[in-house]
């Protein structure tokens, strides 16, 4: 591949509605391979799709996109944000989780369940990729994620969001946890504006047990956040944190054909790259999307057992 094309395959440029734009077109004609499926800024505050975007879009027009998209690029990551609690940008167009109340509530193997027929309908659809879920353990102040995190309790976390992920990876489509290294207490919205989370690293810590365990449970991207981290960083935050990546990449959690997926910078989350190792014997190019990797599973037998591979699922993979 060249240099630019490689440029190309890093991108995660994002749309708002269902018409691919000819800047798009263009941007995947030339070796694009990624695409987010976005919402508003008013959807994304509200945590919540309109009613006109509900009542105008359906099933034909997103899969008539994803075909346009997969005959201009060819296999891709086409991404959009469907979180267990908070921005479901499919709406009703899949099977939807319960609110957090009715989650906590619920089997992890009955959420697996349902996790699994709404991806496995997105997948139908042509989507890829879901940006979720958030697995942040927000026990201060933030205002970014409010109504869009599963709670408080670290291990419950973990157990609803690696439920959601064996169920999400089993139907075909990648998972992401986000975002690390967690943001408990932040100081402002780093989706429109500088913001810094609080404490150092001995306050990171509880917010670290939802990632371990996700990694554990197979997901096969994580996404790093915007903010300033000084318990990890204290100079570039974590999107753009070197220090941030390869603690996360070297951390003994990841396992071969891992991806690590980054916001771009600290304003509205319409950017992302990612790192991959494909099947064939020759590795991607750093830094190059490549969108039917396949992997060696390993499962951490020392995970809780909540957050291991249910017996029954089969094992996570591309479609």
């Amino acid at each position: 591949m060249s240099l630019k094309a490689d440029a190309h395959a890093v991108l995660l440029p994002a749309i708002d509605d269902l018409m691919l734009t000819d800047p798009m077109a263009h941007f995947l004609d030339k070796g694009g391979r990624a695409l987010l499926i976005g919402e508003t800024r008013a959807e994304y505050v509200a945590r919540r799709m309109s009613d006109a975007r509900r009542r105008g879009e359906s099933a034909d027009k997103l899969r008539a996109l994803t075909d346009r998209i997969t005959g201009l690029a060819g296999p891709a990551l086409v991404a959009l944000d469907q979180e267990p609690s908070g921005i479901r940008r499919l709406h009703g167009l899949v099977p939807q989780l319960p609110d957090n109340e009715v989650l906590y509530a619920m089997a992890s193997e009955e959420t697996e369940r349902v996790a699994f027929r709404m991806a496995q309908a997105a997948r139908g659809m042509g989507v890829t990729m879901f940006l979720s879920p958030v697995i942040d353990v927000v026990t201060g102040h933030n205002p970014w994620l409010q109504g869009r995190t599963l709670g408080t309790d670290a291990a419950e976390v973990a157990r609803i969001g690696c439920a959601f992920i064996r169920g999400v990876e089993t139907a075909g489509v990648v998972a992401t946890a986000k975002h690390f290294p967690g943001h408990h207490d932040i100081d402002g919205d780093p989706a429109v504006d500088a913001a810094t989370v609080s404490g150092g690293a001995d306050a990171l810590a509880p917010g670290m047990v939802p990632f371990r365990a996700a990694i554990a449970a197979g997901v096969r991207a994580v996404m790093t956040g915007p903010a300033l981290v000084p318990g990890m960083d204290a100079v570039m935050p974590s999107s753009l944190s070197a220090t941030t990546i390869a603690a996360l990449r070297g951390g003994g959690w990841v396992s071969p054909g891992w991806w690590s997926a980054t916001t771009s910078t600290p304003s509205a989350p319409c950017a992302a790259s990612a790192t991959s190792r494909r099947r064939r014997s020759r590795p991607c190019a750093q830094g190059s999307t490549c969108c039917f990797c396949r992997r060696r599973t390993i499962w951490n037998r020392s995970a809780p057992a909540s957050c291991r591979p249910s017996p029954k699922a089969a094992c996570p993979r591309n479609a």
